[in-house]
């Protein structure tokens, strides 16, 4: 069935109306395990044959940005930011960071003051 020419696929609001595992190939399980506070830099090295949706993710990353930042800037999900953040790292031209540990930063004594808090709400 072929769409006639009355047919709107695209919403100006919304944007091109593409399905987001399109982006990715059908994949929807990233090579690289990527938490959404790890911190993604471009390396300086691209590939000619990159995709459009990898070369956008690399012009955003010339600075450190979180996992989250970079899906919430393309305006992707996570799922689908992480699988185009792990092409780019299997290539070489991403590198990451894990996030900080917080476990020693957490000071046991605020985090009490503050259950005791939501307890009297």
């Amino acid at each position: 069935m072929a769409a006639s020419d009355d047919e709107v696929w695209i919403d100006h609001a919304a944007g091109p109306l593409i399905r987001p595992y399109t982006v990715n190939e059908g994949r929807t399980r990233p090579t690289v395990d990527l938490d959404l506070l790890s911190l993604v830099a471009s390396t300086g090295w691209a590939s000619p044959d990159l995709d459009p949706e990898h070369v956008r993710v690399l012009e955003l990353c010339h600075t450190p940005l979180s996992v989250a930042e970079v899906a919430a800037r393309i305006r992707l999900p996570v799922v689908v930011t992480k699988v185009l953040l792990a092409d780019l790292v299997d290539c070489g031209a991403i590198a990451t960071q894990a996030p900080p540990s917080l476990a020693g930063a957490v000071d046991r004594a605020l985090l009490e003051k503050l259950l005791d808090g939501l307890q009297r709400i």
